[in-house]
């Protein structure tokens, strides 16, 4: 084995799955997805509409496929359809390996809902889910569905007609453990309805580096010593009692029941993992975030990062509760109101991703449009 993909060998040892947080069609085209899963241990891959924009924008590996949606005339929610959904099918095809060797628990690849529907009504959620689910028609399917009030109940729906999916956009503890309680309801619908829990997957996205950045800009306004000494300490403390949670929750009775029928629990997920104060060593929210039945979903520089120079030191969440509450008690003493930040970040995050699903709709827009010519 080559030594620079021990670490990563050894995160996947400790319990943590590694997936790719990007997708393109030139990192498929050109076998890099591929590399990845053989050389660094690549168990997954989530996508976004940040991600899918950031694409389209560059080279021009989409041109063929654009230039045929063009002259066929389709709409552009339509084209972006056809475009994301073709990258994602690739890539359920790149991880089925993983997939089938695990079992159905990794090898999963995800694709999320139009963000601009995230705080509409459950029923149209619900809907583009089972359009993009069919679309791809790929068993290592996740459709991602975030976690706002109205995006509760379509998780609910799509689980219980076996639709497997990434809740994303999770900030708070409380919307977690709903997301929990939307989770396992989904599962006894299923059920109900004589569905094979075995094959319906979920994970459960909590965002983490952005926690820090906005209570980091709160610390920074006070100025203070007290202030400087909790920088960097509010991400890791959110997600590691959201794992406290994730115990708690999946070893209650109402899960026992749905183990029993064979349902697999809903992995804690850790998203935004990439470091974004350069002050912080930058594979803190990989290497501080290590348990069983977790997966870390990393940008590419992340990912080599911990490759190059990670360090492990086992779980680094067991026993680290109390310490946790202390933070959240320091920051509330300091006048950081904890429910604030959170409901100011989910709000930004949809913000975030309507305008880069807006974004990647003018590209394919204006490329239809050249194409054309």
């Amino acid at each position: 084995m080559n030594p620079q993909t021990d670490v990563l060998a050894q995160l996947t040892d400790a319990g943590v799955s590694i997936w790719l947080d990007d997708i393109s069609r030139e990192r498929l085209t050109t076998g890099n997805l591929e590399e990845l899963v053989r050389d660094l241990h690549v168990r997954g891959v989530t996508s976004n509409p940040t991600i899918f924009a950031k694409a389209l924008s560059q080279g021009n590996a989409y041109d063929g496929q654009v230039a045929d949606l063009a002259l066929r005339g389709v709409s552009v929610e339509e084209a972006s359809r056809a475009i994301t959904t073709y990258d994602i099918r690739w890539a359920c095809d790149v991880l089925r390996p993983v997939y089938e060797e695990s079992g159905g628990v990794d090898g999963k690849v995800s694709l999320e809902v139009d963000p601009r529907i995230a705080r509409d009504s459950t029923g149209k959620t619900a809907a583009e889910a089972r359009a993009l689910w069919w679309l791809v028609d790929r068993p290592n399917l996740f459709i991602k569905i975030p976690a706002t009030e109205a995006g509760l109940p379509a998780i609910t729906q799509c689980l219980s007609e076996g639709i497997s999916v990434n809740v994303t956009l999770i900030f708070s503890l409380q919307r977690y453990g709903e997301v929990i309680d939307a989770f396992m309801a989904g599962l006894e619908g299923a059920a109900a309805a004589g569905r094979d829990l075995e094959k319906i997957a979920s994970v459960a996205s909590f965002f983490v580096s952005r926690v820090d950045t906005e209570v980091d800009d709160r610390l920074d306004k006070l100025g203070t010593p007290e202030a400087e000494a909790l920088r960097g300490k509010a991400a890791l403390a959110n997600a590691r009692l959201a794992y406290e949670l994730f115990e708690q929750r999946f070893a209650t009775p109402r899960w026992s029941a749905l183990s029993a029928r064979g349902a697999r629990v809903q992995r804690p997920l850790w998203a935004s993992t990439s470091v974004k104060d350069p002050s912080f060593a930058d594979t803190m929210y990989v290497v501080d975030l290590v348990a069983p039945d977790t997966v870390n979903t990393m940008p590419e520089a992340t990912l080599h990062a911990t490759a190059a120079h990670g360090e492990l030191h086992g779980n680094t969440i067991d026993g680290t509760y109390e310490e946790s509450r202390q933070v959240f008690r320091q920051l509330e003493a300091l006048g950081v109101h904890y429910d604030d930040v959170v409901a100011v970040l989910e709000n930004e995050g949809v913000d975030k991703f309507e305008a880069s699903w807006n974004e990647l709709l003018e590209t394919i827009r204006t490329q239809m449009a050249a194409a054309k010519k």
